[in-house]
């Protein structure tokens, strides 16, 4: 928690404070990203983009690799 998380959600005059509760939702923000941004965020990135490539696909991928291996270990023999 924050310190602008204590007192975001309510000004002075009871009234809910969006501005204040906007201000904190960004600090959060911001240091997670920061966080996040740590020594495999490259590797994070690819992963991810990968990922949103091969998951709507997963049945084409697999009957695709599991093609490919069968041609592989076909012409080995």
């Amino acid at each position: 928690m924050t310190s602008l998380d204590s007192t975001a959600d309510f000004n002075l005059t009871g009234h809910k404070d969006f501005v204040s509760t906007d201000a904190a939702a960004l600090a959060s923000h911001m240091n997670r990203c920061a966080s996040e941004r740590g020594r495999f965020f490259t590797l994070h990135a690819a992963l991810e983009s990968v990922h949103s490539m091969v998951c709507p696909r997963i049945v084409t991928v697999t009957a695709g690799v599991l093609l490919l291996a069968s041609v592989i270990l076909a012409s080995a023999t």
